[in-house]
């Protein structure tokens, strides 16, 4: 058991799973003594213990270790550790084609003609070394994300020499060539036509043969001519066009008969689109006499020492096993019952057992002749030979004609238990019910007993999604071992059509939901194209069905997604300074108001609304305060005077000195004196009087030297008086 974070091989570390096949898992892990990452084809446990699927498994890997070509996916190691069988292949980051093509709808001619080179040349690597892919389809080719094409899985690859000629494996049946859905020789030209029909499917954007049963695309395989890409993509040139119908000629004779002739074409077509090139091989004319050499007696000498006449029998059962096929049967391969040695294939690829009627014609002139006359004992093996190609073209013919008619029924068969060799004519199982059981259970335990399935859907209120309605063959009955049982599974219950509430407001879409018998649930989301309070989506979506009652998810605009940004910081900077700092930060300039200020300078930034470095969202206004200096207070001086010293009479002008300077004056002559000035902008001044004063002094007589009182009078300042005023 494969598990994530195991070491396998004392080097691969498990990482993750990439992928999955009929067959095998594939993973991502880590080698660790190289330290490089790898994928790891690992069989699945079911498997492991089937020494037929096991050997199968050793056969890709044996076939596949020996390539080494940048179109082909390299394997560095093959190993088994408790019972766990794996490959080690090169790890390619990317997409294969069949998703590309998917993707891109169809390829440009460009594009595709450059893809097949790299798939020929790879292919052709594999051909120069004996191995025949037999699976080219676009599921088995890697892009990179370099743009390196890559050949991967030669699941049912295997060495030309070791038995290839007359396998009744068969790939996907829409890229299988007519030899391949017929069960019989398969070479180098069974993957060139492969490629055709994979370059249709780039070209196109569609397979050239479908239906609805693997049978009825492998019959038209046989028997439908190549439909023109042209018909589908007008722009195809025609030598692209020819080429693909030369790839895809239902004669192995008509096709290209190496990749190399193929390269030379592809490349002539990327260089030269325009011209019309292509040598398509003209029908055989067929019915005129043909002289037989002496080198042709010979051939036909040692080839008729090595035809089994026993091969008709076989060709039958396996075309009684070829009409079952199944998608299943791409990972299981026949192992062919007699091997056919390389040196038995001509230079021209003719098989062994061929059901062209030309080549029979070819393969029963079996004449020696002698003084021109006929050999009796040549005569009786011709004879011999001429029934046995009309037993096997008789065979052929009623094979194809009952396919037709459906009386082969196809069905998978996966049990190891049954082999390629038994034959469904005979063998009888009794039906088991099915129905109440989900539809993959059902398949697996219709294939357990040796039934195939053909689903078909249905709306049910009864039954869950994917569980079995019906099926057509009631339970205990007996059928024929791989007929195809008909079941109904259930897509559902019908449910009710959900309103279409997109764009509306959220509680006029509220209203039409709960209406139709809806729960609602609101969830938002921002969005640059939907206003603020708009439905954008709704899940389920709408028109499609869903149960009365459920509920319906609704995701509402919050309007375009809102950045938040750092507020700058604005203090001391000029009003104008300030604005452009907001705006370099996706911010608005908000109110702006003036205060006082003992410490900022007038006109400069005092305070901010949003703190410097706080968050907010882009677009938020910031409103500002000016600085319009210290604030401004008026004082008074309110007192009463006394008359000043050596005052006696007229008038005194009082002066009060601010400060700031600011001078206040007046005259009295009465005291006490009464002073209320206001309107000072400071809170301290001086006081001084100025008036005429009268004074004693006194006199000395010169002559008698008497001493005498006198009154002098003088004008006198007073020295300035600090004072106190009182705010007003």
């Amino acid at each position: 058991m494969i598990k994530i974070g195991m070491i396998i091989g004392d080097r691969y570390e498990i990482l993750e799973k990439i992928g999955t096949g009929g067959m095998s898992d594939v993973y991502k892990a880590k080698c660790h003594k190289l330290n490089r990452y790898v994928a790891i084809k690992v069989l699945k446990q079911e498997f492991s213990e089937n020494t037929n699927f096991v050997s199968k498994f050793r056969v890709e890997a044996q076939a596949a270790a020996g390539l080494m070509h940048p179109n082909i996916v390299n394997v560095y190691d093959v190993g088994e550790e408790d019972g766990i069988y794996y490959i080690v292949m090169e790890l390619v980051e990317g997409i294969t084609l069949k998703n590309y093509i998917e993707k891109k709808a169809r390829l440009s001619v460009k594009e595709a003609l450059s893809i097949a080179i790299q798939v020929s040349m790879g292919i052709e690597a594999a051909h120069n070394n004996h191995i025949i892919h037999r699976d080219i389809k676009p599921q088995n080719i890697m892009i990179s994300k370099e743009g390196k094409v890559k050949i991967a899985d030669f699941g049912i690859a295997k060495a030309a020499t070791s038995n290839t000629i007359t396998s009744n494996v068969m790939g996907s049946v829409h890229y299988t060539s007519p030899e391949q859905a017929r069960g019989g020789f398969s070479d180098e030209r069974s993957d060139i036509y492969s490629l055709g029909c994979t370059m249709f499917e780039m070209l196109t954007g569609r397979v050239p043969f479908d239906g609805e049963t693997t049978v009825a695309i492998a019959i038209k395989h046989i028997q439908e001519d190549m439909p023109s890409p042209r018909e589908y993509v007008s722009e195809i040139p025609v030598c692209v066009e020819q080429i693909i119908f030369k790839c895809t000629q239902k004669s192995p004779d008509r096709r290209y008969q190496s990749m190399g002739e193929l390269i030379v074409d592809l490349k002539k077509a990327l260089i030269t689109p325009d011209e019309d090139f292509v040598k398509m091989v003209p029908f055989d004319a067929g019915g005129e006499t043909r002289t037989i050499s002496e080198e042709d007696i010979a051939e036909i000498k040692q080839r008729t020492d090595r035809i089994d006449l026993d091969a008709p029998m076989r060709l039958k059962d396996r075309e009684v096993q070829k009409n079952s096929y199944s998608p299943k049967d791409e990972e299981e391969e026949e192992q062919p019952e007699k091997p056919v040695r390389q040196e038995q294939i001509s230079s021209k690829y003719k098989p062994v057992v061929e059901e062209d009627p030309d080549d029979m014609d070819e393969e029963d002139d079996e004449e020696e002749y002698e003084d021109d006359d006929m050999d009796p004992k040549m005569e009786r093996i011709t004879t011999i030979l001429a029934i046995v190609a009309a037993v096997i073209i008789g065979i052929l013919a009623l094979v194809l004609v009952a396919n037709a008619l459906g009386v082969f029924k196809s069905s998978p068969k996966t049990d190891s238990n049954i082999t390629q060799d038994e034959t469904t004519d005979e063998s009888k199982v009794k039906m088991i019910r099915v129905v109440g059981m989900n539809i993959e259970d059902a398949k697996k335990a219709l294939n357990d007993i040796g039934l195939g399935t053909r689903v078909t859907k249905e709306e049910s209120d009864t039954y869950e999604v994917d569980q079995v309605i019906s099926q057509d063959v009631e339970e205990g009955e007996e059928v024929d071992m791989y007929s195809t049982i008909a079941l109904v599974v259930s897509s559902g219950s019908n449910g009710v059509a959900v309103p279409n509430v997109t764009g509306q407001e959220e509680a006029a879409a509220k209203s039409t939901l709960e209406a139709a018998g809806f729960k609602v649930n609101v969830t938002q989301s921002s969005s640059d194209s939907v206003q603020e309070g708009l439905v954008i989506s709704q899940d389920p979506t709408a028109d499609s069905k869903a149960e009365n009652g459920a509920t319906i998810t609704l995701t509402v605009s919050t309007g375009p997604e809102i950045k938040k940004v750092k507020v700058p910081d604005l203090r001391g900077m000029t009003e104008s300074a300030a604005k452009s700092k907001l705006a370099e930060y996706g911010l608005n300039c908000g109110t702006v108001s003036e205060t006082y200020s003992d410490t900022v300078t007038e006109g400069c930034v005092v305070s901010q609304s949003y703190s410097p470095d706080s968050e907010v969202d882009e677009g938020t206004s910031v409103n500002i305060q000016l600085s319009v200096g210290p604030e401004k207070h008026t004082y008074k001086y309110v007192t009463t005077l006394n008359a000043p010293s050596g005052y006696t009479s007229g008038n005194v002008t009082v002066t009060i000195t601010a400060s700031d300077g600011t001078t206040r004056s007046f005259t009295t002559s009465s005291f006490p004196c009464a002073v209320n000035e206001t309107g000072f902008n400071v809170s301290s001044g001086t006081l001084t009087y100025s008036y005429t004063a009268t004074t004693m002094q006194t006199v000395i007589d010169s002559e008698t030297g008497e001493e005498t009182e006198e009154p002098i009078t003088e004008d006198v300042t007073t020295s300035p008086v600090t004072v106190q005023f009182e705010q007003e």
